[in-house]
Formats: C-alpha cells, structure tokens, sequence
C-alpha cells in the first residue's frame, strides 16, 4: 500500500537542539547549577535538556519543586527570535512527495519560536505541540488524533524522530512503522528498529 504521509518530531530530527542550546538555555542553565537542587552531574543535565523536555529532566535528575517550578515559568516565558537552520539533509525530506505532520512536546510558546525561526511552518499539513504544563497528552494520542482525522491507518504513515522513549515507543505502541533519525551516530539499525544517519536514506525506506 502506498504511504501517505510522514509524522515527524522537531528537535534533533529538524534541527540540532545543541546548535542553539548555549544561547537559547544559558539563563536557565545558571538557574540549574547555581542552585545546586539536582542529583547528577552538570554533563549529564546539559546533554539531557538538549534531547528531552524540561518536565522529563526534572524528574530524571531529582530537581527540587522549586527549581522544576521556577524553570517551568522561565521556560513558559522564554522566546527566541534568531534564525535557526535545520540539518542540511532536512532539504530531502521537505521534497518527499508526502502529507506531513510535526508533533513536538515542548512548552508551546518556544515551540512555536523555534518552528518560526526554522521557517517550517508551510511544510506542514499540522502542527502540533504538545505542552505538559496545560495538557495529559502524549504522542501516542496525537497520532491516533492524525490517523482518525484523516481517515489514515498504520500502513498509511511513518515517524520519524530521535526520541525511542517518546515518537518512537509511541509508534511501536500503535504498530506504525518509525524510523530514527541518529544524527550522532548513536544506534545500530536492527531488525526490531530502523536507524539512519542522514535523510539521504529515508527515500529508498519510503517511497515503495
């Protein structure tokens, strides 16, 4: 069956999130370690707010309820207007003859400025962002959402993401094929999991 449309993640599967991090975290950042109300080690902390939302962070590395509260409203206020560039490759998947859809978690407002300032907005059919501030929902809920509104079912689609906690488990949980964008090289492709270094291989994965 001929697929249909690409259900896609955004940071690091659009854009390399460590690109932007330093400049777009650095407040937060010295929120964090100034006030020494984490377990782990500052390494640690820094590679995980560039891969996971902050909610998912503060649970993994123990932040005290002040500091996951104060980070939540910095973070609910925080904007960014600088240009970002996407992965060089990105240019292949934008040109894939596919619906797409962008599913991303993140609190809404720096979601929306990041996706701005990547110019991405037109290569959507919908964007959604997910805020765990103002919603219970997760991924797995939103692509149901997709494959129910428009009438798609799990043939029909593949996501694609870095996350194998997030997009990824919540693909395999509805039985949709996923494929993970491994920029850094971090997992080997197996039978159970697709993994691709660069978008120069997704079109011989898709395009049946």
């Amino acid at each position: 069956m001929p697929l249909k449309a690409l259900i896609l993640d955004l940071d690091n599967t659009i854009y390399p999130v460590s690109a932007v991090a330093d400049d777009m975290f650095h407040t937060l950042y010295d929120m964090i370690f100034s006030s020494g109300e984490f377990e782990g080690n500052k390494g640690e902390v820094l590679d995980a707010i560039t891969r996971r939302p902050f909610v998912v962070v503060a649970r993994e590395f123990s932040f005290s309820k002040d500091l996951t509260e104060q980070g939540i409203q910095h973070l609910q206020a925080l904007t960014y207007d600088k240009p970002i560039d996407p992965f060089p490759d990105y240019a292949i998947v934008r040109d894939l003859p596919y619906t797409k859809f962008l599913v991303t978690t993140g609190f809404s407002g720096l979601q929306r400025n990041k996706i701005d300032c990547l110019g991405i907005t037109h290569d959507f059919e919908e964007i959604f962002i997910i805020d765990p501030t103002q919603t219970n929902q997760i991924k797995k809920d939103i692509f149901e959402l997709i494959l129910t509104k428009y009438n798609y079912t799990t043939d029909d689609v593949v996501v694609i993401g870095d996350d194998l906690n997030s997009e990824i488990k919540a693909a395999k949980d509805l039985g949709i094929k996923s494929i993970v964008y491994d920029f850094a090289n971090a997992y080997p492709s197996t039978a159970e999991m697709i993994a691709i270094r660069n978008y120069r291989e997704l079109p011989a994965l898709v395009m049946i």
